[in-house]
Order: C-alpha cells, then structure tokens, then sequence
C-alpha cells in the first residue's frame, strides 16, 4: 500500500507525514505541496526540507489561478490584513461565518486534486492533518467531521473504490496532534504554520496562537520560538 499526504510544512501536515512514513515505510510514501496564491513561501520553503528530512519524494502543484478572486487575507491579492486575534475572537466579529483567512473551499479542492495525483501514483490513501480546532466555531468549515465524512465518501464512490482519506486528527485537538508527533520525534523547529513570511513567527496570529499554547500544554515550549 502507498500513501499520498497533503503537506503545507506545518505541525499537523508534518505528523501527518510522520505517522505515513511509520505506517508504510518512506518509499511508499508522497508528499504533495500546494501552492495557492498565498503571501509568502516560508511553508513551501518548510516542506521541501522536511521532505528531505523523511526521504519522501514531494510533488508540487500551483493552484493560485483558482483564487485569484478571493479577498482572503492569507493571499497575495488580497487588500485585507491577516488578524492578530485569537479564532475565537475572529468568529465573534464575523458572527459566526469563517474567518478572514478561510480560503474558499480549499481543502474540497486540494482532496480533489490529491486524489487525481494519489490514484495516478497507485496510492490507496491520503492523509491529511485537520483537526477539531480547526473547525470550531465553524472558523474552517472544510475542516468538520461533516466534511471529512462526505469528501471521503465521495472520493472512494469517484475512485471506484479505491482510495480512502485519512484525517487521524479530526477528533482531537491540537495539542493531542502534537503529543502524537512528539511519540514520533517529528522535527517541529523545521516546521512553519505563521501567517506572516517573516524571518520569525509573528507570535500572535491565530494559528501562531495555536501552535504556541498546544505546546504548552504538552509542557513545553514552541521549538521555533526559541532561537
């Protein structure tokens, strides 16, 4: 058996990788990284050497044509500044709809393309990191057990059969991801999940937010936030 992972370079995508490469061997194993217009390449950047760190062969794949309408601020075109809040915080603003950084319909599309890519690599599954922060509050809902349950469904109807999605994460939180990743000496300092493309994190954008306390709550500090 093969298995395709969706690999941003961030904590969950790279544990993701980790339990793939425990599971099936570095060999059976494709990362794919997908550029979609963002504003910086710091995670691309990420992946490459994590890549490299497993022996995993990556794949990559430019979609950033398909967004070039949306006004989310995680992308280049965008007029709007990445918020410096907690979700939490973002979703009381938006009354409940996604927040400013949810780039439409993303992992729909990115699963999509995976399994066009995983299939032609006689891959039977893909893995990829969502977790139940993610979804809360409906901040991504393309993160939801809901969505999980009904693009899986639709991608082993479409691909007769063949091909499954994994989300091992999408029941837990953040820090149990990390606690996950921790039992597999996954090499978090060579990750990158900031919003910004600065030489360091921002520390306080959602997902820095995140990160740092999931962290903390496994008794540690951020490893990249350290130097």
């Amino acid at each position: 058996m093969k298995a395709l992972v969706l690999f941003s370079g961030g904590v969950d995508s790279t544990t993701c990788l980790a339990i793939a490469v425990d599971k099936y061997g570095k060999d059976n194993v494709i990362a794919l990284s997908i550029s979609y217009g963002q504003k910086h390449t710091k995670e691309i950047q990420a992946a490459e050497k994590i890549a490299d760190y497993y022996g995993v062969k990556l794949k990559r794949l430019d979609l950033a044509k398909i967004f070039e309408d949306s006004n989310c601020s995680l992308l280049n075109s965008s007029t709007e500044d990445i918020p410096k809040e907690s979700y939490s915080e973002q979703l009381k603003k938006t009354g409940g709809k996604p927040v400013s950084t949810y780039v439409p319909f993303r992992n729909g599309l990115f699963l999509s393309c995976a399994a066009s890519v995983a299939l032609s690599n006689d891959c039977t599954e893909i893995y990829y990191g969502v977790h139940g922060d993610d979804s809360a509050g409906n901040a991504y809902p393309d993160c939801s057990v809901d969505f999980n349950n009904a693009i899986n469904n639709a991608i082993y109807i479409g691909s007769g059969n063949q091909l499954k999605v994994i989300a091992p994460f999408v029941g837990l939180n953040k820090a149990q991801v990390i606690a996950k990743g921790l039992s597999l000496k996954v090499p978090y300092k060579m990750t990158w999940s900031c919003y910004e493309g600065n030489e360091r994190p921002c520390g306080i954008c959602g997902t820095c937010r995140d990160r740092i306390k999931a962290f903390r709550e496994n008794g540690m500090n951020d490893p990249i936030m350290e130097d």
